[in-house]
């Protein structure tokens, strides 16, 4: 029993143990200290930020994406004010931290480039908001709904309900299409090849009717059909139609084309398959 108090004596040696930083003596405890203060930080933003959600926020009847990027301007504060008040309760020198930045920014320059990058991005996005919560977005083939955008990455819900993170970057560097800018409806542009004999008044009829019978196309403004080119093959037509949210489009194209087919079958107008003259030459 005599021993104990001397095992606890030696841990609370071990732990007040200093090692001097850049004129700051730092040990194990205050490294405790300062990592206890910066969770209590963390916890009082997430309730602070919760109580700005759902008590304050909703009597300005701001957007959600406005919402958001004053909630996350509130998170990163009081992060950075926790980090600085635990600094000062540990007796850390903010002199003392350019050591540590020395070599944080050797790191970034050989091994974060990415992690800098998406981070700047992050930051660009809360603040320019090129693109905003609860907006449809398509990048690289990618369409779904921005959930959230966080400093690092950004959250898409795919119409097949799937999250995708993407790299903050992504948006800053390539092309994003921003579904949601204004106007919600997008136009379908769908093409269709007939045989050429057909009869072109009836392909333009035939696919209005398609059209203006799907529950989803708007009347206004109104499905057009373009004939578009003599091909090689084909007479070239497009049938041009709004939809009220860009979510629907792939179900709208493929019940379309589905009805489009069926159409064309009942009043015999043919969709033609490439077609190609082989002439054989007998050298004999």
């Amino acid at each position: 029993m005599d021993e104990f108090p001397e095992i606890l004596k030696k841990i609370w040696a071990i732990l007040e143990y200093n090692v001097t930083l850049g004129g700051s003596k730092i040990n194990i405890l205050g490294i405790i200290q300062l990592v206890v203060v910066i969770g209590v930080f963390f916890i009082f933003s997430k309730i602070f930020r919760r109580f700005l959600r759902k008590q304050i926020l909703p009597r300005f009847n701001l957007a959600t994406s406005a919402q958001f990027v004053i909630l996350r301007i509130v998170h990163y504060t009081l992060v950075i004010i926790g980090f600085l008040v635990a600094i000062n309760i540990v007796g850390i020198q903010l002199t003392s931290l350019t050591v540590i930045f020395g070599f944080l920014a050797v790191g970034l320059a050989f091994g974060l480039q990415n992690i800098t990058s998406n981070f700047v991005s992050g930051v660009i996005l809360l603040f320019e908001r090129p693109i905003r919560v609860d907006d449809i977005i398509e990048i690289e083939d990618l369409l779904g709904r921005v959930e959230t955008i966080s400093i690092r990455s950004t959250k898409v819900i795919t119409p097949d309900n799937v999250a995708m993170i993407v790299p903050n970057s992504k948006f800053i560097e390539s092309t994003v299409t921003n579904w949601s800018v204004g106007d919600l409806k997008i136009r379908l542009n769908i093409p269709i090849g007939v045989a050429y004999g057909s009869d072109t008044q009836l392909v333009k009829k035939l696919l209005l009717e398609v059209a203006d019978n799907h529950p989803d196309v708007l009347k206004d403004p109104k499905p057009d059909v373009f004939f578009r080119e003599f091909a090689d093959s084909s007479l070239n037509f497009e049938l041009k139609a709004w939809i009220p949210s860009p979510t629907m489009r792939l179900k709208t194209v493929s019940d379309l084309n589905f009805a489009i087919d069926a159409i064309f079958r009942e009043n015999n107008v043919t969709i033609p398959f490439p077609q190609r003259d082989v002439h054989i030459y007998n050298n004999k």
